[in-house]
């Protein structure tokens, strides 16, 4: 096996072993889109477009991604979510 094939195949592993978490919020009957969007913004870092459009998908999907990256990252960030009144969870 060729150094070039070894770091091919080094990549691809990482790549399959490295798992992104998500944070998924859940549509509510109580929240208004408002207190979502500000939440998004806040929390998630979402622009307002950002965050009136997954308002909006949340809405009409029941759910949607809201957040991708490390555990440790993410964990804080859904508490947050949670605090606020809104339905999270990391998947």
């Amino acid at each position: 096996m060729s150094v070039q094939e070894q770091v091919l195949e080094e990549v691809l592993l990482k790549e399959a072993t490295t798992k992104s978490n998500e944070i998924v919020l859940y549509n509510d009957e109580v929240n208004s889109f408002d207190h979502v969007i500000e939440c998004l913004i806040a929390t998630c870092d979402h622009s307002p477009l950002q965050a009136e459009q997954c308002s909006l998908i949340v809405h009409y999907n029941g759910k949607c991604t809201v957040k991708t990256g490390e555990l440790n990252d993410l964990k804080p960030r859904c508490t947050q979510l949670l605090e606020a009144g809104l339905s999270a969870e990391i998947i």
